[in-house]
C-alpha cells in the first residue's frame, strides 16, 4: 500500500532549516525538487522537494514546499543537505531565474549566450509566434480542412501587447503578456 505525501507549506527564511530537521527526522533520501510559476494565482514560485525514508518504501514520504516571491526570488540552496539537490537547483535557477543562496551558478541547459528564463509563464515564446501552429487535433488533420479556424498556439501572447506595438509605447508590464498569453485564441489574418 502506498500514501501519498501532503505537502507542507514552508516559510522560505525555514526552507534550509526545515529541509534539515526533516532528513534529521529520518527521510534521508532525496528524490526530486521541482518548481512552478504561480503568475496568475499568486506573484510567487513555487518550489517543492520531495523527501523519502527508505526504511518504509513506499508508505514514508515528506514533500516540502515554499513559495518565494517573483521580485525577489530567493532561497537558501539545500545542496550542502543532499548533494543530488544541486543539480535540480542549477536547472531551476536557469530556467525560471530564481536564485539559490549558497548553491551552484553555473550554467546547466542553456547556452552561456541565451538570456531569458523560458519556463517562467511570462516569458514570450518567439518561436511559436514566428512558426505557423498547425492547430490539428487529431492525427490526419492539415490546413486543407477548410472547417477549422486557425488557433493560436498556448504561450503566444496576443500581437497588442507584445509583437506589433508601437516603439515609442512602453513594455507591457509581465503580467500583462501573462494573462494574454493563452491558447485557442482564432489567429488574425496575416499573423
Amino acid at each position: 500500500m502506498t500514501t501519498s505525501a501532503v505537502p507542507e507549506e514552508v516559510p522560505p527564511q525555514e526552507w534550509l532549516a526545515t529541509v534539515e530537521r526533516a532528513r534529521n527526522q529520518g527521510f534521508h533520501y532525496f528524490d526530486w525538487l521541482g518548481c512552478t510559476d504561480d503568475i496568475g494565482r499568486s506573484d510567487t514560485f513555487r518550489i517543492t522537494v520531495m523527501l523519502r525514508d527508505l526504511t518504509a518504501p513506499g508508505l514514508s514520504s515528506r514533500l516540502l514546499t515554499s513559495a518565494v516571491p517573483r521580485d525577489v526570488p530567493v532561497l537558501d540552496s539545500i545542496r550542502t543537505v543532499f548533494a543530488g539537490a544541486g543539480w535540480h537547483e542549477r536547472e531551476a535557477a536557469e530556467l525560471f531565474g530564481l536564485e539559490f543562496r549558497g548553491g551552484d551558478t553555473r550554467r546547466l541547459l542553456l547556452s552561456p549566450t541565451f538570456h531569458g528564463t523560458p519556463l517562467r509563464k511570462d516569458e514570450v515564446l518567439g518561436a511559436r509566434a514566428a512558426i505557423s501552429w498547425p492547430g490539428a487535433k487529431e492525427p490526419g488533420e492539415t490546413d486543407a480542412s477548410p472547417s477549422r479556424r486557425r488557433m493560436v498556439p498556448p504561450g503566444v501572447p496576443d500581437p497588442d501587447v507584445w509583437g506589433d506595438r508601437d516603439l515609442a509605447e512602453a513594455p507591457a508590464a509581465a503580467a500583462e503578456v501573462a494573462a494574454s498569453a493563452t491558447g485557442s485564441r482564432v489567429r488574425r489574418r496575416g499573423r
